[in-house]
């Protein structure tokens, strides 16, 4: 049971904060606080403090206007203080990352009595990495300046004043370190030639490490209670078993905001790829260059005799990869070369079952690759001893340190080869999900490449043993969490324990008063494509010329182009249409036009359908040309629905209907966004009207708009 202490400090909390700012309590505001409460406040422990009872798991589906950062805020600080716990805020996007740490979390800290610190944690990757800018600066590079080259991509070059001026700036507390507050925008090839990641950082060891601007960094998230970052961040964290970014999951509360694309983001965050040409030239490189090194310093002892053992390794490696090509363009018929608008040729495996001779193959080459790590995981941890003083490699450490990085990177490029090889040699469990598998072409003149890829085709596995049963608490939430108003999807998705509370906290908004859904009956069928885009052409002067900003979302780029094509040239004058803008660009120029009194349309694709604020007049009619069922070609996607058929299950209506439903209702959240707006949907999709089996569900997952079929 929840303690009166806890009690009655959440209380004050919310009520000193609705006073202060001048509001009324809002019931699902208060319903998710409660609920929250409910959990975190009630988490049993042993006498080290750690949970012992079942995963204290919460999934909270908030309706837009709910305040829910407010709720989950005012909920989880007291109870993470009182266990003594981290407390670590995640999203999927930077717009709401910057909301919290920015403007909610000093809007609460300011408004109530609550007595909190808070921090950004981000990844090496947004930091200047000191050894690095030392590095350019330097004019004695040791001969080692092509170790550092990534022949992929090569660096912008910049004059050495840019890099001395950002020293001196550092060196004046006049700059922090990271890139997102440098005044002027750096671009990213630039910022790869100063910035590192967590294969290349030696830690510690690192002579500029009292200095180097993401440890101290660090050094703040250790001080504070509340630590805002992302999931790729925290996923990050994970892999590396936890506690090496952030603080360890045992010892942490999580908020994941915006928690629909948590699974998604772990199925990329544990796929696997890699490109088997430019791999085998990058072999290439990589034993001219060792060769090379070889030569001009020679190394003594075991470093040098296990340095010579790469060169000697890559033939036999590049040898496997040029079979394993030779086989693998087989399975394709070599298309005429892909104009800018074709996606390269795809070849998936069906269930993920690769064949006999392919999976040797990729037997072979995870031997190799095996060897390849081996070597050098060695020559990177006898360069960290050389590095600490505690072996000698006839090289002054300070070289040791200055090559240290580039073996690094070497090492981790091998390891992602050597994992790419070993999930797609694997043979997978009966009645396990198993993974997807396919190979996609690229071609260019007599250029010919094959990459290669292996992805879990679900996050619950991995999820479940890394953070759901490992996790002192956790809070999943967003405005889409229930697909067809069920947490089924989201629960196979992402692996939330039997034990997960689920529940659905209402919006404050009146929608059956503000909001009206329409469907005329007389349109072609979607699956009709040039019918169904003719009737749109024809519909879309009529149904926008009466609001100042209405916004039309499309499934096909190329619909949405033959629209506006189809379109009068009057009419195209009041068209924005993605393709042509960024994302930030486009909403500018469509609300700086509402702003001067015009009409402004715009037109775009799935991006705009989700996190996009447009209240009042910005937007004021949402017209969706079509259900937006995902494409079949996705080889995830296509992988999941065979397993569920295979089992006995309907791909369509367990996984099709369900998604489509939630990109259905995040579509028609962009119209309502305050208690003032007011405005019409108009899907252009009879099928919802039409088609028992699924177009009621559909209909019913919707927010009670009033409906009009015409």
């Amino acid at each position: 049971m929840l303690s009166n202490e806890l009690k009655t400090t959440i209380q004050q909390a919310y009520s000193t904060f609705l006073d202060k700012k001048g509001l009324k309590p809002r019931y699902g505001q208060r319903l998710m606080i409660a609920e929250i409460a409910k959990v975190f406040g009630t988490i049993k422990t042993d006498e080290k403090n750690q949970r012992v009872n079942d995963p204290a798991i919460i999934a909270v589906e908030a309706g837009t206007g709910t305040g829910k950062t407010v709720a989950y805020t005012l909920a989880s600080i007291p109870c993470a203080q009182f266990e003594e716990k981290k407390l670590i805020i995640s999203t999927a996007t930077i717009a709401l990352q910057e909301q919290i740490i920015y403007k909610d979390l000093p809007d609460i800290a300011k408004n109530t009595e609550l007595k909190f610190s808070y921090a950004l944690a981000k990844g090496r990757g947004r930091y200047l990495c000191l050894t690095k800018l030392d590095r350019l600066l330097q004019e004695d590079q040791y001969g080692t300046e092509f170790l550092f080259e990534d022949t992929s991509q090569p660096a912008e070059k910049i004059d050495t004043d840019f890099y001395k001026s950002m020293l001196d700036k550092l060196a004046g507390g006049r700059w922090n370190g990271d890139r997102d507050d440098w005044k002027d925008p750096i671009t990213d090839e630039v910022w790869q030639t100063i910035t590192t990641d967590h294969s290349q950082c030696s830690n510690r060891l690192c002579t500029n490490f009292q200095q180097c601007p993401f440890f101290k960094a660090r050094q703040q998230l250790d001080e504070a209670d509340v630590i805002v970052t992302n999931h790729d961040m925290v996923l990050s964290d994970l892999a590396l078993g936890g506690g090496m970014i952030l603080p360890a999951p045992q010892e942490s509360i999580y908020i994941f905001d915006e928690g629909h694309h948590l699974a998604d983001k772990a199925i990329n965050h544990f796929a696997h790829f890699t490109r088997l040409q430019s791999t085998s030239d990058w072999l290439d490189q990589t034993a001219k260059t060792l060769t090379k090194l070889l030569k001009q310093y020679a190394p003594a002892g075991d470093f040098g005799k296990i340095l010579e053992k790469v060169p000697e390794l890559i033939p036999s490696l590049k040898e496997q990869l040029h079979f394993m090509l030779t086989t693998l363009t087989q399975l394709f018929t070599i298309p005429e070369p892909p104009n800018d608008q074709q996606e390269p040729a795809r070849y998936r495996f069906a269930h993920g079952v690769v064949p006999d001779e392919i999976t040797n193959q990729a037997t072979e080459l995870k031997k190799g690759f095996t060897l390849l790590v081996d070597y050098l995981t060695r020559l990177a941890e006898q360069l960290k001893q050389a590095i600490d003083g505690k072996a000698s490699l006839s090289i002054p450490s300070y070289v040791a340190e200055d090559w240290y990085p580039a073996f690094a990177a070497l090492l981790a490029r091998a390891e992602g080869n050597w994992e790419l090889w070993a999930t797609f040699s694997l043979i997978d469990k009966e009645g396990v999900a198993p993974h997807a598998r396919w190979l996609t072409l690229f071609t260019s003149g007599n250029y010919l490449d094959i990459e290669v890829n292996a992805s879990p085709i679900l996050a619950a596995d991995t999820l479940r043993r890394c953070l759901w049963n490992t996790a002192h608490g956790a809070l999943l939430t967003s405005a889409t969490l229930t697909a067809l108003g069920k947490f089924d999807r989201i629960k196979m998705q992402a692996g939330l324990p039997d034990s997960t509370v689920t529940c659905v906290v209402p919006s404050p908004f009146q929608y059956e008063e503000v909001g009206l859904l329409r469907v005329p009956k007389a349109l072609a069928d979607p699956r009709d494509a040039k019918e169904h885009t003719d009737d749109i052409i024809k519909l879309i002067p009529e149904l926008t010329k009466d609001n100042k900003g209405s916004l039309v979302l499309f499934s096909s780029k190329k619909q949405m182009q033959d629209v506006f094509s189809g379109l009068s040239k009057d009419q195209q004058k009041s068209i924005l249409m993605q393709s042509s803008y960024s994302k930030q660009e486009l909403l500018k120029q469509h609300k700086a036009r509402i702003d001067k009194g015009s009409t402004s349309i715009l037109f775009g694709l799935a991006s705009l359908a989700e996190g996009v604020d447009l209240p009042g007049e910005y937007c004021e009619h949402v017209i969706i040309a079509k259900i937006p069922f995902a494409v079949p070609d996705d080889p995830i996607e296509a992988s999941l629905a065979e397993w569920i058929e295979k089992r006995g299950g309907n791909p369509f209506m367990e996984i099709t209907v369900p998604d489509a439903s939630l990109r259905l209702v995040q579509a028609c959240g962009r119209l309502i966004r305050t208690e003032q707006d007011k405005g019409t949907i108009t899907l252009l999709d009879r099928r919802i009207i039409q088609n028992k089996s699924y177009g009621k569900a559909l209909l019913n997952a919707l927010p009670p708009f009033r409906r009009e079929f015409f």
